[in-house]
């Protein structure tokens, strides 16, 4: 009997106990909570991923310099796979001093999965490896692809929600207006 009391006791205690705990690893994922679409206009939010050799790179080292091209994508994407060889096109067409392609793949398995889809399709652009999905809480992205122009004074210039021929003569003349701006530096 006295141990009966001591665990009717204790139990209220033991579930209190558990729920601060739960109620603190929550406070964990505040930081990795989605945020709101970027607008046209605002500040593009700056992130680091690995490319291919493991090499760091930020939006940020291209911000003053460069009209930044960065799609959100994933190997298993279908629409992915048509758009990306559009986006081949563009970056050959654009590369150099005022152009910059940066493709974030968030694909899981990172390295492993990309290099062999970026050389069966030909692509050449730079692709960074985000295994973790981080692009998407930080762009408030709801599927792949979807890219966003940043242009030369780091600002949202642009943004295609799904599939974007990139070939298109328009969205080509929208990257050339933002690349004949002044360099901000």
């Amino acid at each position: 009997m006295n141990r009966m009391i001591k665990v009717l006791l204790l139990l209220p205690l033991g579930i209190l106990v558990l729920v601060v705990a739960i109620g603190m690893l929550g406070g964990l994922e505040k930081g990795r909570k989605k945020r709101p679409r970027p607008s046209i206009g605002e500040p593009a939010r700056d992130f680091t991923f690995p490319d291919l050799e493991g090499r760091e790179v930020s939006l940020s080292d291209y911000l003053g310099k460069k009209v930044v091209f960065v799609n959100v994508w994933a190997t298993w994407c279908t629409s992915c796979k048509e758009e990306l060889p559009t986006v081949q096109k563009l970056y050959e067409k654009f590369r150099g001093d005022d152009f910059e392609v940066l493709a974030v793949s968030i694909d899981a398995l990172g390295r492993k999965a990309v290099e062999p889809f970026m050389k069966e399709f030909g692509l050449t652009f730079p692709a960074l490896l985000d295994t973790t999905g981080s692009i998407q809480l930080l762009y408030g992205t709801t599927g792949v692809p979807e890219s966003f122009i940043i242009d030369k004074r780091g600002r949202v210039a642009y943004i295609e929600i799904g599939p974007g021929d990139w070939t298109d003569p328009k969205r080509q003349s929208i990257i050339r207006g933002l690349m004949e701006e002044p360099d901000m530096e």
